[in-house]
């Protein structure tokens, strides 16, 4: 299916007329991405479904704020990156588990769980990933997995290109050792 052009999107979705189905052409177009990156970033099936149902909520609700000096996509990515850390964040404090626990639960989901594919370097891959602080682990999923450039992570994680270039560097150096060890 062709995907409409954000300007269309946007355009139908200010028409009261079209409204609804402006709604459903911005999920359509999107939802698949944003999921995602979330996806990478919490790894459980049924957290990263809420998440991405929460990205567009929130997007929808604020879409009068939306500046057209980004992309949709960017600014989606912005809004579903966000929720990401901050579930993550809440998650943490909510079960008060210690990092390495927290690691071992998901490492364990990503083992048990059917709607992981891929074969055993993908897993070892997505394991050491879970030893990434958050932020590290975003920049490295948006380069490596999504080809974002730095200039659009930049845009969509609001940090300097410098510091995402040294943020790759750092993850992609401990991913090298992680799986070095295994």
């Amino acid at each position: 299916m062709m995907s409409l052009s954000d300007l269309a999107i946007l355009n139908m979705i200010k028409d009261p007329s079209t409204r609804e189905k402006g709604y459903r052409a911005l999920m359509e177009t999107y939802q698949k991405r944003v999921y995602g990156i979330i996806r990478k970033m919490v790894i459980v099936h049924e957290d990263a479904d809420d998440i991405t149902q929460n990205t567009f909520i929130k997007a929808i609700k604020n879409l009068d704020s939306f500046q057209n000096n980004a992309s949709l996509f960017t600014w989606l990515y912005r809004i579903a990156t966000n929720e990401s850390l901050n579930f993550l964040e809440k998650k943490k404090r909510r079960y008060f588990f210690p990092v390495e626990d927290h690691e071992e639960v998901m490492k364990s989901y990503i083992d048990d769980s059917p709607l992981i594919d891929g074969d055993e370097i993908q897993r070892r891959l997505q394991k050491s990933l879970l030893s990434l602080p958050e932020k590290q682990r975003l920049v490295f999923n948006l380069k490596y997995f999504d080809d974002l450039s730095y200039d659009e992570i930049s845009k969509i994680t609001d940090t300097s290109v410098g510091a995402l270039k040294a943020s790759y560097h750092h993850a992609v150096k401990k991913i090298e050792n992680e799986l070095k060890v295994d």
